[in-house]
């Protein structure tokens, strides 16, 4: 593995409807063992090499932005040109001192183009020039006391700003941004469903598991008709999502047997898989939850046919898939992994690393989440016993990232 080499990490930024509309891409070293970042200008340029020469652009953001945090070495550099300024938004991180020599930059760049975000901030006067320059200004919630919060709102009022609510980890949190006003939101709350209330499963919910397991087991279509056939608001919803990728603008699917015979069940399965995680507002592919099931399935699936354990069985790359998909359900359902497991009546391997992290899937998914909290150490040691590389990760978790290109 080249030390340059490094993985790449991505918090949602969500707008009012909670869709993605961005990420911040975060530096990840792959130097497993040596991890901790000494050089935030150097870990910033890694970023941006590795968003452009290695991921690519389109993988790792699809339609949306990338936020980059930028220290003032890096944001004084020629070298950002080389970014593309319809993607990118350069953050501005607190440390930056109010200088004319940055204002002048940042209004340089804004005339070429960029989009500019202040980091991590609190409303001061002495920001007055960058606030009629910036795009964006990210508040912490941790750092800004609530009572504030609605001060600050009136503060900026003046200016043509989005304020974007950053480390939201309630829904209160949320909720009161929402009502002062704020446009874009980003945080645990969003991104990890550990600390989301589970909502409890419909009837909808209940479908969709007996259809995954009609199409697990290659059921008749006369069976999966027959189950869409008394859920018409489910068959909207599946609707809706199968029109919402690349294909969906060349040929109209109008039934759930037409969206089969045109995608094919593999495609369908997928969909019908993800779509236990869109919500009821139909956010479809950019519900947060519904982008981690799918990158952690995803991850799962290209690994198992690295890890040498699973990599010569069969279907182990669609078991890994399935176990990466239910493994995150447990955690926004109010269902025990129990009833899951039972209801779809899967094989023995996946059932044993679902409810135990045991075999080789449950070691694979125990990997995948440790690769999601970057725990460097012990993802090292994972992959050690594993006999996986780290390069067989890089290489997956590209292709996880780029998740939506299945299915177009």
């Amino acid at each position: 593995m080249d030390s340059g080499d490094f993985l790449i990490g991505r918090q949602p930024i969500l707008n009012r409807k909670e869709e993605i509309v961005a990420y911040e891409l975060l530096f990840r070293s792959a130097g497993l063992k040596t991890a901790e970042v000494t050089d935030s200008s150097y870990a910033t340029a890694s970023v941006i090499l590795n968003t452009l020469t290695g991921f690519g652009i389109e993988d790792i953001l699809g339609k949306h932005k990338g936020f980059i945090n930028l220290e003032l070495d890096l944001l004084m550099d020629d070298a950002l040109n080389l970014l593309p300024k319809e993607h990118i938004v350069i953050e501005l991180l607190e440390t930056l001192q109010v200088t004319t020599e940055l204002i002048e930059r940042c209004r340089f760049l804004k005339e070429n183009g960029f989009s500019l975000a202040l980091d991590d901030h609190e409303y001061s006067p002495v920001y007055h020039e960058l606030y009629e320059i910036v795009e964006i200004v990210k508040v912490d919630l941790m750092l800004s006391h609530p009572e504030r919060l609605a001060e600050m709102v009136k503060h900026f009022a003046p200016y043509h700003l989005q304020l974007l609510a950053e480390k939201v980890e309630t829904h209160e949190q949320f909720k009161q941004c929402l009502d002062l006003g704020f446009h874009l939101f980003q945080g645990y709350y969003f991104a990890r469903p550990s600390v989301m209330e589970k909502k409890k499963m419909d009837d909808s919910g209940s479908t969709l598991l007996r259809l995954m397991r009609l199409l697990s087991e290659d059921a008749e279509q006369i069976e999966i008709d027959a189950a869409f056939r008394g859920d018409p608001g489910l068959t909207y919803k599946l609707l809706l999502l199968v029109n919402s990728v690349a294909i969906g603008t060349r040929v109209k699917i109008e039934t759930i047997h037409h969206a089969i015979a045109i995608l094919g069940r593999q495609q369908i399965k997928r969909w019908v898989q993800l779509a236990l995680f869109a919500n009821t507002d139909n956010l479809g592919m950019e519900s947060p939850i519904v982008d981690m099931a799918a990158v952690r399935a995803s991850l799962m699936e290209n690994l198992a046919s690295c890890y040498p354990l699973l990599k010569n069985y069969q279907d182990s790359s669609e078991k890994a898939y399935m176990a990466g998909i239910l493994s995150v359900l447990e955690k926004v359902y109010d269902i025990p992994m129990d009833e899951i497991v039972q209801k779809l009546n899967l094989s023995d391997d996946v059932r044993d690393a679902l409810v135990g992290r045991q075999g080789g899937f449950g070691k694979l998914l125990h990997l995948v989440e440790l690769l999601e909290e970057m725990e460097y150490d012990e993802l090292g040691e994972q992959l050690d016993e594993m006999k996986t590389s780290i390069d067989d990760v890089l290489l997956s978790q590209k292709k996880a990232y780029g998740w939506h290109k299945g299915f177009a």
